[in-house]
């Protein structure tokens, strides 16, 4: 339960972090930190408007989408108290409720029958398709290295005991960092400014949504990234410290997450379409330096 809490404390803020780093390194005075959750409450209070050509797969798609982001929250532990659910192999149901949530919001947008969200449909189907080995080699790998297959007991029974395994923590929070940008179409996969209709991705899925769907899908991804947020800390997180000490370094670490963001969507550049199924791959590649590390370990390699 204190997990949950704590995700949706931090998703208050997240998304208001980011975009105040890339105020602040443009120059802007920009928003402040809490200006988005204004904005998915604006949107809570207006109705939804909906094409006569859509059917209820439209309607239900945004609530099937929060519903699985905010269940998989509830796998996700906090130190040394588990998460709401949590029994063997749970990384598996959350991969699969993030894909349930992606799922839905593909056949929302192609039952607009719209060319231009069939054609976003299309790319957030394949880079889904090719973020999902990247995940399962990394989370498996540390299953494998601790003997166990669900998240509380991988990051319980992970320690830092070497040079081997601080590289392994970092080399995972690298890649969950760089999923979370690829789960909710950030740079450098996409730009969630771009208006050029052509080289959207999720946002020309949602060009159909408003009022309360659309403040349901953008919430979301919110709450996506803090839970995703959640995996990065636990990694860097002693479960033995105490409460006083565990909450607030696990508040800096999602604070640094956002910033990170942040300065990468400002510094970075967006890849050519072309070249995001290669960027894709190349976290699998590092999620098989994780893999053969802990081959290393267990002194198997």
């Amino acid at each position: 339960m204190l997990s949950l809490i704590l995700i949706l404390i931090t998703s208050l803020y997240f998304s208001g972090v980011i975009i105040r780093t890339k105020s602040i390194l443009s120059g802007r005075k920009g928003p402040g930190i809490l200006q988005p959750i204004y904005d998915y409450i604006r949107l809570f209070k207006k109705g939804a408007v909906y094409s006569h050509t859509t059917t209820p797969v439209f309607r239900l798609a945004p609530v099937v989408y929060f519903s699985a982001v905010l269940f998989a929250a509830l796998l996700v532990p906090f130190g040394s108290s588990k998460g709401l659910l949590s029994f063997e192999g749970d990384f598996v149901v959350f991969a699969y409720l993030m894909a349930v949530g992606k799922f839905f919001i593909i056949l929302m947008a192609l039952d607009t029958g719209s060319s231009f969200e069939g054609m976003g449909a299309s790319r957030e189907a394949l880079f889904s398709l090719l973020i999902e080995p990247a995940f399962f080699i990394l989370i498996g790998s540390f299953a494998m290295l601790t003997g166990y297959t669900s998240f509380y007991d991988i990051y319980s029974a992970f320690h830092f005991s070497g040079p081997v395994s601080y590289a392994l923590a970092v080399l995972a929070g690298f890649v969950l960092l760089l999923i979370v940008a690829v789960e909710n179409s950030r740079m450098p996969v996409d730009d969630p400014k771009t208006h050029l209709e052509l080289t959207m991705i999720h946002e020309v899925m949602i060009l159909d949504n408003s009022g309360f769907d659309l403040g349901l899908i953008m919430y979301a991804g919110t709450l996506k990234f803090a839970v995703y947020g959640s995996l990065i800390a636990n990694f860097f997180m002693d479960h033995s410290w105490p409460y006083y000490i565990f909450i607030p370094v696990f508040f800096i670490i999602q604070m640094l997450f956002a910033v990170i963001i942040g300065c990468i969507e400002s510094f970075g550049v967006r890849y050519r379409m072309s070249h995001n199924a290669q960027f894709i791959f190349t976290l699998s590649s590092v999620s098989l330096l994780i893999f053969f590390g802990v081959l290393l370990m267990l002194g198997k390699l």
